[in-house]
């Protein structure tokens, strides 16, 4: 097995892909947009996807955060409201948005444990910031890092009771950048004591199973390097002083705040101290390099995927989702009233 997520090119796989994941074995998928259609066509492809593997827990994951983040859209799929909204039912009635949260994210779960979907890249746990650019926005759960962790946790419990893995994002924290890291390189100058707020959600559910990096560079920290290829940002900070243990992806390895080759970009991820190095836009070529460049995957990562996964029930999603979207709602009804 290589450590690497690759993406797929649409709704079946070719014949070249099929061989192409057969041979590389790669730790897992990410589906997009391009790959969605119908209930059926997204199932049938999931259960493609395992048994060229023979893993039934296979690490398929998508971007299905709700709001302007669903890769599951209408009419087939319902929309889900981004993390806003259960920051501003918290300013009402704290228990209430914590409830929500996890109604939410269990509704949604069942959506992708239907699908076949094991991992949800999703919630983020980045602290929004005045003034930062809008990437992160309404995304978030607030501008206060208890509360971010509060509904944080909520939404990783609702994914769990669905039977899919949460994963932690963007660590160690996106939310005050000035630029959208799929376009750019943002660099953050902020001093080590102002960053102790953007660690601090991560910090308190560092037992997360799954996590992903930050394309940005903490001048703070390492003033050459983005977080995803940066060894101090990884080992002393994601590592150390959040304690985070579990699995970690880099974020795309495809987006612009990255320079060189996208095998070149695996390989120093990898590197840096990645479990895994995401690949998500299906260009071939990419993706032959990337399996040339990586090493087969370490033992020390192979035990945090299987620990990861091995969270996944054997009967999951047999939650009632709309009593779950109702109670969501009547509880959303709050910070209307």
């Amino acid at each position: 097995m290589i450590p690497a997520i690759f993406g797929l090119s649409g709704l079946t796989l070719g014949a070249e892909e099929r061989a192409f994941f057969r041979d590389a074995d790669p730790a897992g998928y990410i589906l997009f947009g391009r790959n969605v259609e119908s209930r059926a066509q997204l199932r049938a492809l999931t259960d493609e996807l395992r048994a060229i593997h023979g893993r039934e827990h296979l690490l398929i994951s998508i971007d299905q955060e709700g709001g302007r983040v669903a890769r599951m859209k209408p009419p087939v799929w319902p929309a889900y409201p981004p993390g806003e909204v259960f920051d501003k039912l918290y300013d009402v009635a704290p228990a209430s948005a914590i409830e929500a949260a996890r109604a939410n994210a269990e509704a949604l779960g069942l959506d992708l444990a239907e699908a076949g979907i094991t991992v949800d890249c999703h919630p983020s746990l980045d602290v929004r910031q005045r003034g930062a650019h809008d990437v992160i926005g309404d995304r978030a759960f607030g501008f206060e890092p208890m509360r971010v962790a509060a509904l944080g946790r909520a939404a990783l419990d609702g994914l769990a009771r669905a039977g899919v893995v949460g994963c932690i994002k963007h660590i160690p924290g996106h939310g005050r950048a000035m630029a959208d890291s799929h376009k750019e390189l943002p660099t953050v100058t902020a001093s080590a004591e102002e960053l102790e707020s953007d660690l601090a959600p991560f910090r308190a559910l560092a037992a997360a199973p799954i996590g992903m990096t930050a394309h940005v560079r903490y001048t703070t920290w390492d003033a050459e390097l983005p977080g995803t290829l940066s060894p101090v940002v990884v080992n002393e900070v994601i590592r150390g002083r959040i304690g985070f243990s579990g699995l970690l992806l880099s974020d795309d390895l495809d987006m612009e705040a990255l320079s060189g080759s996208v095998p070149e970009r695996a390989e120093r991820a990898v590197a840096a101290g990645c479990d895994i190095a995401l690949n998500c836009w299906a260009k071939m070529d990419d993706m032959i390099g990337i399996a040339q460049r990586l090493p087969v995957m370490s033992a020390e990562s192979a035990a945090r995927l299987e620990t990861a996964l091995a969270s996944l029930p054997g009967d999951a999603g047999q939650g009632d989702h709309a009593a779950l979207v109702a109670r969501r709602e009547a509880l959303l009804a709050q910070a209307m009233a």
